[in-house]
């Protein structure tokens, strides 16, 4: 670590108000946008342990209202937290306020740095190891759902502009084909074929938006498993991090997101393709969680959405790797040439596989929904 970047986190961590003394601190997690340190204080011989964060602005331009929105979400779950007599310690990310009474500080170069209480006993997985994670990972975002489910969605700024809205992301990709920069279009006219057979549905969750038939919600935008905090003690799901990308969408695109990675048998760049498809067990493993962890709190649309948001944001997720490989490759990283079209096909025989199994997931959320009653 350069002598200007620790001059920088010690400048930070003057600025909050830590309890006791710092003694050490040090890189900590697996998350690759922010510069995240596990910070040690020492007071009356006890150890105390923060999360620092320096904030990524070229990711995030506008972390003020970024700050503001999870400013306003972690207060909100906290009330609730506590209203259900649970532990907002651990239950929620917790802010701590600087010196003068922020939630974040400006260092001398415009850095953007913030502090969260460390959850102790505590841990965070990459991989679903057991049928089991998945259920409990679908358990802690439909419980996400509902303690944020009278939160005002629409006061939330959006963080990255128009990051779910899949026709958006169409227009993109069609203007990535009619471009054709790298030349690359003549590969590849069947993936785009696929693309714009599908152009009809791309647009079917927005629609219902603007018509009112789904609500507006706060929606997490990366519902991985490695943003779930899992007590050491009972392996229960405890708590979710990772919240920048909290913005106002539809709980439909939250839930498909899961679907569209943890559901898949494959790995997400498997180039045999014999290998992915939609695990069924799995998918009624995180409906059953999902449609748990709400607790009614989703309307019955939203609830019959379901599968159309895990086939949106599967069917979104692989045009835009489609898109990125038509533009050249500018986005998500590569380590060989073809790595966005093999992801691409990965994505696009999940939606082919959703749709020959769709009557089958429409039958295994009526099943879960009626459950629930």
């Amino acid at each position: 670590m350069g002598a200007d970047r620790c001059q920088k986190i010690e400048e930070a961590l003057q600025a909050f108000a830590l309890d006791g003394a710092v003694k050490a601190y040090e890189r900590y997690g697996s998350g690759h946008i922010n510069d995240t340190f596990r910070v040690t204080c020492e007071k009356d011989g006890k150890e105390i342990h923060y999360i620092l964060q320096r904030m990524n602005t070229e990711v995030f331009k506008d972390p003020v209202s970024l700050m503001k929105n999870i400013i306003g979400v972690t207060s909100f779950m906290r009330k609730k937290i506590i209203e259900q007599g649970g532990d907002p310690e651990r239950e929620t990310l917790n802010l701590v306020p600087t010196k003068d009474g922020k939630l974040y500080f400006v260092d001398s170069i415009n850095g953007y740095w913030r502090v969260y209480l460390f959850i102790e006993d505590t841990a965070c997985y990459d991989l679903v190891e057991k049928p089991e994670d998945f259920y409990n990972s679908g358990k802690a975002f439909g419980h996400f759902q509902r303690l944020l489910s009278e939160y005002p969605a629409k006061e939330l700024t959006e963080t990255i502009q128009n990051f779910h809205n899949t026709p958006v992301r169409f227009e993109t990709f069609q203007k990535a084909v009619e471009e054709d920069i790298c030349g690359r279009r003549k590969d590849v006219e069947k993936e785009i074929q696929f693309v714009r057979d599908r152009a009809g549905e791309m647009g079917k969750a927005m629609d219902m938006l603007a018509e009112g038939r789904l609500p507006l919600r706060v929606t997490h935008n990366d519902t991985k498993l490695n943003n779930i905090m899992f007590d050491k003690k009972s392996g229960d799901a405890l708590c979710i991090i990772d919240l920048d990308t909290i913005m106002p969408g539809l709980s439909i695109f939250d839930f498909g997101d899961s679907i569209r990675f943890g559901a898949n048998t494959g790995a997400e760049d498997e180039p045999d393709l014999s290998k992915v498809s939609m695990s069924l067990e799995l998918f009624e493993l995180y409906t059953k969680g999902f449609l748990e962890g709400c607790q009614g709190s989703l309307t019955k649309e939203e609830v019959d959405m379901l599968p159309m948001g895990a086939k949106l944001m599967t069917l979104e997720c692989g045009m835009r790797f489609l898109t990125d490989y038509l533009q050249g490759d500018v986005y998500f990283h590569t380590t060989y040439p073809e790595h966005n079209l093999v992801r691409c096909h990965t994505q696009f025989e999940m939606v082919a596989d959703m749709e020959r199994k769709w009557a089958q997931m429409e039958e295994i959320v009526k099943r879960q929904a009626e459950n629930i009653r």
